[in-house]
């Protein structure tokens, strides 16, 4: 009897020790979020113990997301056989049995259409780019085009979640994220992830929220969403009566509240909403400051074009990508909507084009004169590209094209990237011919240009660790300087 009552004793000492020790982690945990630099003397110190894993050549990215799948064969990939093959049935040896989205409704008959539009060769590479691109064909010398990008996803929503997150299903955490949590933020008064949103006048594809996820990372990790309105960020001001010094007491109260809750409960949690909390109090001066563009010079505005002053436009979210990232957001991502063409394609294209081509370019250009481009990697591209043969009626001037999966074009730029043209497709534009480029490749290689090691930075959740590249990627050494 003597025995079981001294191991009840022993037992519960060690419980209340174990608890003990638990909450006074919390406790440092709780401090440090509340303080960032009381244990730290370099603020800007990596996330993760290890991080970088070696020599970053790009510390942040601007991801201008192209949603709807850009025709590749009309901007970038000029294919002249398909002029003189016009209406033709694509070969069956060359589509090799493709797997087809529904919305190919006869799937019999495969009419080739060549693009209506006139290309030239640019720069040292001799890149080959449309007349739709003017402004694009500028800045030729500053960017990789990556002809021979593919996936395995055939409709919009798996294959936009795909080169988010790098999974076809939800719940994973987006790129953002990731980089978030692996690398931190360089300015304690603004999110290390924030996303803008742009709507061109071509069919748009919807845009949400799992896109910018955490995922089963920390909640402090999501994207923090941008809006066109009055307010950027919506619930960051005040309300009426209550004043910068009536913030922060309530905040101090909260974060005892929460404090005691934490104690009590121990979920990670409560901590993250103190930082979140913490956030909104600090960008309630940096936002305003950041989205005024009342500062912004004259050569400023005309390089992105009048509609940068127009909130919500793709021209306006270019040059506030530029200012977040100059202000030490890591990770900014831009989505602008209506590139979904499967009908009227010359009628959509045009606009979508002159929506982005001049302030996608400006933003290089831009980066680059303030000596930014070097450390900033920027990327532009769809989810998936588009076929070289007709969905619905063609004609002369006018058709549509089906998604296709098997090859499409993206480009990168800055941040360690090695200007010119890489990979190839057949005459047909259909299959790829030389240097594949997968998305887990395409991931793999932006964590290597930020100096991150895919295979090394995961987090365990549900019993097995996690990685944006899952179980493959490679980098793709010959596109990095």
């Amino acid at each position: 009897m003597q025995k079981e009552i001294l191991e009840h004793g022993l037992n519960m000492n060690r419980r209340r020790f174990l608890s003990r020790l638990s909450l006074g982690i919390g406790s440092v945990a709780l401090g440090s979020l509340l303080i960032p630099d009381l244990f730290s003397s370099n603020p800007e110190e990596a996330v993760i113990a290890g991080l970088p894993h070696f020599a970053p050549k790009a510390k942040r990215v601007i991801y201008l997301f192209q949603n709807g799948a850009p025709s590749q064969l009309d901007l970038f990939d000029h294919k002249p056989l398909l002029q003189k093959m016009f209406g033709e049935d694509l070969p069956a040896s060359v589509r090799m049995g493709q797997r087809l989205t529904g919305m190919t409704a006869d799937q019999t008959k495969f009419p080739l259409a060549p693009t209506i539009y006139k290309f030239n060769q640019y720069g040292q590479a001799r890149a080959e780019i449309s007349e739709l691109l003017p402004y694009t064909a500028g800045v030729v010398d500053d960017i990789c085009i990556i002809k021979s990008m593919y996936t395995e996803a055939i409709n919009h929503d798996p294959a936009l979640t795909f080169f988010q997150t790098g999974a076809q299903i939800g719940n994973r955490p987006s790129m953002g994220a990731w980089l978030s949590y692996g690398l931190g933020s360089e300015n304690k008064n603004l999110p290390a992830f924030c996303v803008l949103l742009s709507k061109g006048k071509g069919n748009g594809q919807g845009v949400y929220s799992k896109l910018w996820t955490n995922g089963f990372l920390d909640s402090i990790h999501q994207g923090v969403q941008f809006s066109s309105g009055e307010n950027p960020v919506l619930y960051l001001n005040n309300p009426d009566g209550v004043d910068k010094t009536d913030r922060r007491r309530m905040l101090d109260k909260l974060g005892e509240l929460n404090d005691l809750a934490y104690k009590e409960f121990g979920d990670p949690e409560i901590n993250a909403k103190v930082q979140q909390y913490e956030m909104a109090y600090r960008m309630q001066t940096a936002v305003p400051e950041i989205t005024d563009m009342s500062k912004e010079p004259e050569s400023i505005i005309k390089m992105y074009g009048p509609d940068c002053l127009v909130p919500g436009t793709f021209a306006a979210n270019c040059l506030l990508a530029r200012k977040l990232s100059e202000n030490g957001v890591r990770f900014v991502q831009l989505y602008h909507q209506g590139w979904d063409a499967h009908d009227n394609l010359p009628g959509q294209i045009v606009g979508q084009c002159k929506d982005v081509d001049q302030s996608s370019a400006a933003l290089i250009t831009d980066l680059k004169q303030r000596g930014l481009l070097d450390e900033t990697l920027v990327i532009w591209g769809g989810e998936f590209g588009r076929t070289n043969y007709c969905q619905g009626k063609l004609t002369k001037d006018n058709y549509g094209r089906d998604h296709h999966p098997r090859c499409f074009t993206i480009w990168m730029a800055g941040g360690g990237i090695k200007p010119g043209v890489y990979g190839e497709t057949d005459d047909f534009g259909y299959n790829i011919v030389k240097n594949p480029v997968h998305v887990h490749d395409f991931h793999a290689t932006a964590l290597a240009l930020l100096g991150i090691d895919h295979e090394k930075l995961t987090y365990k959740s549900q019993g097995r660790r996690f990685r944006l590249t899952d179980v493959a990627g490679k980098v793709v050494n010959d596109i990095i300087a």
